[in-house]
């Protein structure tokens, strides 16, 4: 990809934050978990979905929690964004709104699921802060 691209570079930042790691260390590490061309990809692809003005970034993270939340089975990933969401300004008492509105719309097994992942990475968040 070439430097200076938006895209990629707004990508490479949003990973960053959301991985904690510097820039720079950002499409070897998503490359050595799922690849290169799958790398390339989600670097771009966040480059866009992360730097809309549209939505705040509390905002998205509140989608993505919902969206992860009910696929299921993606608890890693699940963990990742609920720590992004407080970084983002989430509250628990919102996080804990959101697995009660999915328990009714996607299901109480989902939904119970989320809400303790939530609940684990918000003790580990509180704990550290």
């Amino acid at each position: 990809m070439a430097e200076g691209d938006e895209r990629w570079e707004a990508g490479l930042a949003t990973y960053a934050s959301q991985f904690q790691i510097p820039e720079d260390e950002v499409h070897e590490h998503l490359r050595s978990l799922i690849g290169e061309r799958m790398a390339t990809e989600a670097i771009l692809a966040t480059g866009a979905a992360w730097t809309d003005d549209s939505l705040s970034l509390r905002d998205r993270s509140l989608v993505v929690l919902a969206a992860l939340a009910v696929q299921g089975g993606v608890e890693a990933r699940l963990r990742t964004h609920v720590r992004w969401a407080l970084d983002h300004g989430a509250t628990p008492e919102e996080l804990e709104a959101l697995a009660a509105l999915l328990a009714v719309y996607a299901g109480y097994p989902k939904a119970s699921s989320a809400i303790e992942v939530f609940r684990q990475v918000i003790a580990e968040y509180s704990a550290a802060h």
